[in-house]
């Protein structure tokens, strides 16, 4: 019984982590936030183009950021 009960724990600790590793990339800089809107207005959705401009980001966290920002669902 107390190995389920400290496996658990270890499973809560690792969410955990996981969830403040992906909250922490998900932030972007006032300059990244810049960046990645004059890129847009020069390349459209060219999102590795952006994305090679700003170190530690990929395509995607760049599309899921402006999509979560400036997407217009009408």
């Amino acid at each position: 019984m107390a190995d389920s009960e400290h496996s658990s724990s270890d499973d809560i600790t690792v969410n955990s982590r996981e969830e403040t590793s992906e909250e922490s990339r998900a932030d972007f800089s006032e300059d990244e936030e810049t960046l990645i809107i004059r890129m847009y207005n020069l390349v459209g959705e060219r999102w590795s183009l952006i994305a090679g401009r700003i170190p530690g980001r990929t395509a995607e966290e760049i599309e899921q950021y402006w999509n979560s920002r400036y997407s217009t669902s009408e």
